[in-house]
């Protein structure tokens, strides 16, 4: 059955194929366009730097006006990452727009940047004008409040930490 939802995932993975964001990867996995495995390479001068982190996205009929469920399957210490691998990340929340697909919703975990269709975004990061979750975390409303504090207080353990999940990312 082709509905509104499976024929625009089917575009996201053409636009996957034919253009790629540097450092993300997605396809659906057999059988079920709507879920898909994601591979994110964290960003280089971040701790999380040449980790190969793996994310399962599940879509529903309501795609793309309703956002995907993301959460990653590679072990992740990060502040906005709750235990169970689900993110806390606006655009995934009260920020998702129709207009953005697979790549936006990828490259805004890697490295997260204003989407240009999304105009309320601009005032948002008029001052850091390139945020990345992985490297810049909201620490006020914490998904791993260890990860929150160390990043806060004792960036070096927080870095250490990240580094150790960085290694076990090379293993999954």
């Amino acid at each position: 059955m082709s509905t509104a939802a499976r024929r625009r995932l089917m575009r996201d993975f053409k636009r996957m194929q034919t253009d790629p964001p540097a450092g993300v990867s997605a396809s659906p996995v057999p059988d079920n366009v709507m879920t898909w495995n994601a591979v994110i390479i964290g960003p280089a001068d971040t701790p999380f730097e040449d980790g190969t982190f793996r994310l399962v996205m599940q879509f529903e009929e309501q795609y793309p006006n309703k956002p995907p469920q993301v959460k990653f399957i590679s072990q992740m210490f990060h502040p906005n990452v709750y235990a169970t691998g689900e993110l806390c990340l606006d655009i995934l929340q009260n920020r998702w727009s129709p207009t953005y697909d697979v790549a936006a919703v990828l490259t805004s975990i890697q490295r997260f940047e204003p989407h240009p269709a999304d105009t309320r975004s601009t005032a948002s990061f008029a001052y850091k004008p390139y945020l990345s979750l992985l490297n810049d975390p909201n620490t006020g409303s914490p998904a791993n409040v260890e990860a929150s504090n160390l990043y806060k207080d004792n960036r070096k353990e927080y870095t250490k930490r990240v580094r150790e999940t960085v290694e076990k990312s090379w293993e999954d």
